[in-house]
């Protein structure tokens, strides 16, 4: 079955333009007009993709990105006319994985699109290619009351199961593997997001800030990842 993206966008003119360019390189493309129909479709339809106009009626982007965020991983890709760095950084605090400002160059837009997918199966690749650690205790690290387990990617405080998204997960084992060492968010870029990086920088800032919501007992005052000044982050563990 072909790849499934979903258009959100009230401009008949700009659904249609890419829906055309989108299928004609084999994806299935589903679209709505506004916010609340395109949250039915993403809980019916479970789309790979989501190219999301900020622009809407009713519901705005950013709101529709805020509520679909808290209930799927589904990678979303905000499209704006505006271009101000707080509406990048707004899209970005609220779970998005790409911001593209219009008017925006369709061969860029695809190009985008194509790096989502050719990530993911990356990651889908590492994954399977993981050898099987010899003994039960390889699979799991502990950091005080902090356990990781990487066979069941699953992390536990006190005992109890946290749920973090993908690459929130992904963050931490990075830390947990380098603890003590200090990043920038270059590094961690590299080292994390990886292949085909094209948003802004300070994702890595939300995604610290999302991690140590969940692993810090007062993330204001973090004591296991902590900043350092004019560099970047150090896992303390």
């Amino acid at each position: 079955m072909p790849l499934k993206i979903l258009i959100v966008d009230d401009e008949v003119t700009l659904r249609e333009t890419l829906t055309y360019n989108l299928e004609h390189l084999g994806y299935g493309v589903e679209t709505a007009a506004d916010g609340e129909s395109a949250i039915k479709m993403v809980r019916r339809s479970q789309p790979d993709l989501i190219i999301l106009d900020v622009m809407l009626p009713g519901l705005d982007g950013f709101e529709v990105c805020r509520i679909l965020r808290s209930e799927v991983n589904i990678p979303i890709m905000i499209l704006s006319a505006r271009d101000d760095e707080i509406d990048r950084v707004i899209g970005l605090e609220l779970g998005a994985d790409d911001y593209i400002s219009k008017p925006f160059s369709m061969h860029e837009l695809l190009a985008r699109v194509k790096a989502h997918f050719r990530t993911a199966k990356m990651i889908r690749d590492e994954v399977k290619n993981l050898k099987e650690p010899t003994n039960e205790s390889d699979n799991l690290n502990t950091f005080g009351n902090l356990t990781i387990d990487y066979k069941r990617r699953e992390v536990k405080i006190n005992g109890k199961t946290i749920v973090l998204k993908p690459k929130v997960y992904d963050l931490l084992v990075f830390f947990s593997e380098n603890q003590g060492r200090v990043f920038s968010r270059e590094a961690l870029i590299q080292n994390v997001w990886k292949w085909d990086f094209h948003g802004d920088n300070r994702t890595v800032d939300v995604h610290i800030r999302w991690l140590r919501e969940k692993i810090e007992a007062d993330p204001y005052n973090p004591i296991r990842i902590v900043t350092v000044r004019t560099v970047g982050y150090r896992f303390e563990g």
